[in-house]
């Protein structure tokens, strides 16, 4: 058989293949056919039922919960205010994303890739945020990172009416911060209690997410989880609760609210692979919050409790090691000289499983639970040791203040045009000191202050003032205490591995 004759056989088969398929299809009525208008249905055949209406009353509970989300808004959203913020960049490029160009590429990229010239003036930051009224007389809680190094801070209440902030207090290992603005007579929310939170219970988070144009947004979830902690980068005392009430950047320092209406959280992050609202975000628990505040407004400074180990988390290789079931727990590396828990007999290697009773889950969390324990209290730690549990009791002390980074802007302060923070271990770190060096860090220089135009600037050292060596933060509130305007002041600066003089006069208020 030809080429020719094999193509036509072919084709009288799918030919034939064809009819044999219509004919079947016919007599089994299953085409379908395709009309614009619907056809009628046959006589014998009953006409599909309508739905039938909800019974009445069946709306009820949604219409319920509805008017109990919108009462909680009515009531909250007045102690919700929007803050701006200003920070002065020295000479740094910035990308549209708003992290410091030269901080991933170095300072002489531009000029090396590109022959662009260095960045000459300053750059002008604008940052948003959120906080929540906690007194009458202008008290609001925010985050730390919200208000981290700007120069100018506005808050706008919903009435749209704008004050400059200062600054109360900062601590940046909770991310919190205390604002203060000159006004009295605000709508201060109400405190609920963190601790007797639910999974799942319904919580409303209010704030100013992406833009101003979309302050006091109001976004409603449930509690996803409690305690959730061991989030480097966060901050170093962890419990957050999480939500999945729709957090955005902006809503940072805003409230997260129960249903009846009361503070339960201050929103602080998200976890995101977007940037944008991905279902999880934390919230800094209110009973950690308000201590942290307190401690700011009465005291100054925030205190803690403090152990006096270094730990750290057990893994699943040393849960098997250590004779545990599963990794829990934190595991003491090393025990501080004449600390708590050396008086205590508490050793390297013993492992801390509970914290008063409460099963302790990691390292943040242990850290938390002793940081947020008043000084002088007893604790039942129940630790694993040469694989057998015991209880061992524990009075606490204070957390020494040179490892607590608290800034603080009081009037003396303020009207020197620069804040300081006590050396921490991290900021010892990050500026290379040596364990000898003792006195306060420059965090905050005002443009055009007579500090600034003095050649001042964040990362400085003041190891002395007017000749008298200062040491911590209320040395230095001390001396300048005693300064008025019109009086000279020298500060002696530590700067990398300079030391120099800065010299000026403290300007008329």
């Amino acid at each position: 058989m030809n080429r020719k004759q094999l193509t036509g056989f072919a084709v009288l088969l799918i030919g034939l293949g064809i009819i044999i398929g219509l004919i079947l299809a016919s007599g089994l009525n299953i085409t379908n056919q395709s009309h614009a208008d619907t056809p009628l249905a046959p006589a014998d055949v009953p006409a599909p039922a309508t739905s039938p209406e909800p019974p009445e009353g069946s709306t009820e509970v949604l219409d319920a919960l509805s008017n109990a989300f919108a009462s909680v808004a009515e009531q909250v959203n007045p102690s919700v205010v929007t803050i701006f913020t200003r920070t002065v960049v020295k000479g740094r490029r910035v990308t549209p994303f708003g992290f410091p160009f030269d901080d991933f590429f170095g300072d002489d990229f531009f000029k090396r890739f590109f022959q662009m010239p260095e960045p000459e003036g300053d750059i002008i930051r604008e940052g948003l945020g959120s906080g929540v009224i906690v007194r009458s007389d202008g008290i609001i809680l925010t985050n730390f990172h919200v208000i981290k190094d700007a120069q100018d801070i506005n808050v706008r209440l919903i009435d749209g009416r704008e004050f400059k902030a200062e600054i109360k207090g900062s601590d940046q290992r909770t991310d919190l911060a205390v604002l203060k603005i000159d006004v009295d007579g605000l709508k201060a929310i109400k405190f609920g209690d963190s601790d007797h939170i639910r999974v799942g219970q319904w919580v409303l988070a209010i704030g100013s997410p992406l833009d101003p144009n979309l302050e006091h947004t109001v976004t409603a979830g449930i509690i996803s989880g409690k305690g959730r902690s061991g989030f480097t980068g966060l901050a170093t005392y962890q419990d957050y609760i999480q939500t999945d009430a729709a957090i955005n950047p902006g809503n940072s320092g805003g409230p997260l609210v129960n249903l009846k209406g009361e503070l339960i959280g201050i929103n602080t992050a998200i976890i995101t692979r977007s940037g944008g609202y991905m279902g999880i975000g934390f919230a800094i628990p209110v009973n950690l919050a308000r201590k942290v505040m307190e401690d700011i407004l009465e005291k100054g400074r925030v205190v803690r409790g403090w152990l006096g180990v270094y730990i750290g988390d057990v893994t699943p290789d040393m849960a098997k090691v250590y004779g545990l079931d599963k990794p829990e727990g934190a595991i003491i590396s090393q025990v501080v000289e004449d600390s708590p828990a050396e008086k205590a007999g508490l050793k390297a290697e013993d492992i801390i499983l509970e914290f008063n009773g409460k099963k302790v889950k990691n390292r943040f969390d242990l850290s938390t639970r002793v940081a947020s324990t008043e000084p002088g209290t007893e604790v039942t730690l129940t630790i694993l040791r040469d694989g057998k549990k015991k209880k061992v009791k524990v009075k606490l002390g204070e957390l020494p203040e040179e490892e607590q980074p608290v800034a603080r802007e009081k009037k003396a302060v303020k009207r020197l045009g620069f804040s300081v923070e006590n050396i921490t271990p991290e900021l010892r770190s990050r500026l290379g000191l040596s364990k000898d060096v003792k006195g306060v860090v420059v965090v905050r220089v005002r443009r055009g202050s007579a500090a600034a135009r003095s050649g001042l600037d964040v990362g400085d050292v003041i190891l002395k003032v007017n000749r008298k060596p200062v040491e911590n933060v209320r040395d230095f509130e001390r001396i300048v205490d005693e300064l008025k305007p019109g009086d000279p002041i020298a500060l002696y600066v530590q700067r990398g591995e300079q030391r120099l003089f800065i010299a000026f006069t403290i300007p008329e208020e």
